[in-house]
């Protein structure tokens, strides 16, 4: 499949408006089959082994200010973090250039059913829960999206008969005319309100996962979040609620017992080895979506099996150590205050937590009373420090330090615990004033940690 949609680029030129994990292998495929390619972006790549591939199959490069100028190729791929209606975007669309993207184009050519997942909190839990519950059910699976995996350069090992489990961002929907069969969204609170215009845009972005879908389509919504009637009242196929503060009838709901669909327990509490009642909804989640797809007994011995032994992703409460009586947890993903709430949460005792991180312009306000309750001490470091300190300040939170680096930061928290503490990396914000991205910032924490 891959080798005849390389060949249907043949007779046009093809650039490239970012250059990244979703767009790189497809420029290779592109360029490799003597497709016509243009790299553009703001900075030129890290990756110099694979911008000297592409220049071997003749692609040029625009990097820096300008890259965008003289733009007059028939095919754009827009990475995920590209808006597509910058002026030179929208003047090539008024002259008859497509715009698209991986996800846009592996929507349109993917041969089997699409799961999609999207949320403020918990999408790559949640994604990675599906793919693995299906898979403990005896299916094949295809995991990507968001999560970093590029589903178009698989197509070719894709079958009709397997499952595509599609991890999706507000960047990516945002530019999507597609829906999979199944959406599934976690929740929503304020995010990415610096790449967004305003709340009103990010809402309506991830409604793009399920606004596509037609009468068979199913979507999943968490009746406790104060958004899902909005998409509910916007659906066109078939809904399916879950929800922690109910008993649903005809949805999926938990309780200290555990989660249950309907009258019919299908994973007890006490075999859960993730933290957290958060995790409790992202495996409410992931069950609902497994709905019809895995008869009910299949589904509570797949679930039971992973859930003794799954400990989480990356990045996400992952416990590092324990030194001198003092626990260490990763959670490098906690990118906005409602992320870092879900894991303070997840703690029976106060901690102390590492926080602070580029200035995504969202309220910092629950982060005030979040502290008084969940935090015994706290210390602030990068671009938002200045502002947490002013919300904790507002409320009265006095046990707090700001450091002004981040590798200062955690030995200050290092100093500040004594045993029987857990010190937490809980930034409250995204990565990319000292870091590459999140997964960078937890790899830090860890080295450091590690080292101690």
């Amino acid at each position: 499949m891959l080798k005849e949609y390389a060949e249907s680029f043949r007779e046009k030129t093809v650039s490239f408006i970012g250059l990244g994990v979703s767009n790189l292998p497809i420029a290779e495929l592109l360029a490799s089959a003597g497709v016509r390619c243009t790299v553009r972006a703001n900075k030129a790549p890290e990756d110099q082994a694979s911008l000297a591939l592409l220049q071997e199959h003749g692609v040029s490069f625009h990097f820096g200010e300008g890259y965008l100028a003289d733009l007059d190729e028939d095919v754009l791929f827009l990475a995920p973090a590209v808006r597509p209606d910058l002026p030179e975007l929208c003047a090539a669309a008024e002259r008859g250039a497509v715009l698209t993207s991986e996800m846009q184009e592996f929507f349109r050519l993917c041969p089997c059913k699409r799961i999609g997942v999207t949320g403020s909190d918990g999408k790559t839990t949640t994604t990675t829960l599906v793919a693995k519950l299906l898979e403990a059910a005896g299916h094949r699976v295809h995991l990507g999206g968001n999560i970093g995996k590029n589903l178009l350069a698989q197509l070719d090992d894709i079958r009709p008969e397997d499952y595509a489990v599609v991890e999706l961002s507000s960047f990516q929907l945002f530019k999507m005319t597609l829906s999979p069969e199944i959406a599934l969204i976690t929740n929503l609170a304020p995010n990415h309100l610096d790449w967004h215009k305003d709340m009103e845009e990010y809402a309506d972005a991830k409604a793009n996962i399920f606004a596509h879908q037609g009468e068979d389509g199913l979507l999943i919504l968490n009746r406790d979040d104060p958004y899902a009637e909005r998409y509910a009242a916007q659906a066109k196929g078939s809904i399916r609620w879950i929800s922690g503060q109910e008993k649903l009838p005809d949805g999926v709901w938990f309780d200290d017992e555990g989660i249950h669909r309907g009258d019919e327990l299908l994973l007890r509490e006490k075999d859960i080895l993730l933290v957290g009642r958060h995790n409790r909804y992202n495996y409410a989640q992931a069950l609902a979506a497994l709905g019809n797809l895995v008869p009910v007994e299949a589904a509570r011995k797949a679930t039971s099996a992973v859930a003794r032994t799954f400990g989480g992703v990356e990045h996400r409460i992952e416990f590092l150590r324990e030194k001198g009586g003092v626990k260490f947890y990763n959670s490098s993903i906690d990118s906005s205050p409602s992320r870092t709430a879900a894991c303070l949460n997840s703690f029976a005792q106060k901690v102390i937590v590492i926080c602070g991180g580029y200035d995504k312009k969202i309220p910092l306000e629950l982060l005030g009373p979040l502290f008084l309750e969940k935090a015994k001490a706290a210390v602030l470091c990068g671009a938002t420090a200045e502002k947490i300190e002013k919300v904790l300040q507002s409320v009265g939170y006095k046990n707090y330090v700001r450091e002004t680096d981040f590798e200062k930061a955690v030995h200050t928290a290092v100093q500040m615990a004594e045993p029987g503490d857990c010190v937490v990396l809980s930034p409250a914000a995204a990565s990319f004033d000292l870091f590459k991205n999140f997964a960078e910032r937890g790899e830090t924490f860890r080295r450091l940690i590690m080292n101690l």
